[in-house]
């Protein structure tokens, strides 16, 4: 494989350990318990969510058109902490492929059903994955230390990028 795609898939295995290691920690109760600070949402929804994202990711590789809008929105990954974690483990054992150009459809507008359709490829939309978990982890921490006494890592939610900045200052 390139160096791309085993960049992209570290990347994808450092964010999904964290997760993992947060769902071990969690209780089922935590876990599916809704967070006021989130407007009520589940740390459970927030892992179904960027999950299903890359369930999407899949399903439009082999298809070539990729629609994170028409997702399945599954209430058992939301409300079963081992299940989503079985995805975890299933998603990153598929994403090393090579990388090919797919087609985004999205209606980026609430007002309307209309759709766009953009060009893009497989490893710019691991990225863009990768990038929407973390941010989605950084809500999840919220979500945590609201509802629980667990201990996240440090850079739990924090993007790469300011991990590395963070690096630098402490030298």
């Amino acid at each position: 494989m390139n160096r791309e795609i085993l960049h992209l898939k570290e990347a994808i295995k450092n964010v999904f350990e964290q997760i993992d290691a947060l769902l071990y920690d969690l209780s089922d109760e935590e876990y599916s318990m809704p967070s006021g600070i989130l407007f009520n949402a589940t740390i459970g929804q927030h892992v179904r969510h960027v999950i299903e994202l890359f369930i999407e990711l899949d399903k439009g590789y082999k298809s070539g058109l990729v629609n994170y809008e028409n997702r399945k929105r599954d209430y058992r990954i939301e409300t079963d902490k081992y299940f989503a974690a079985s995805l975890l483990n299933e998603i990153l054992n598929s994403v090393e492929r090579e990388d090919r150009a797919l087609i985004l459809e999205a209606g980026f507008n609430g007002n309307t059903e209309d759709v766009i359709h953009m060009n893009t490829n497989y490893y710019r939309e691991l990225a863009y994955n990768i990038e929407h978990t973390i941010h989605h982890m950084a809500l999840i921490r919220v979500g945590v230390n609201e509802l629980s006494a667990v201990t996240v890592d440090d850079n739990f939610g924090i993007a790469s990028g300011t991990i590395k900045y963070r690096k630098a200052c402490a030298q």
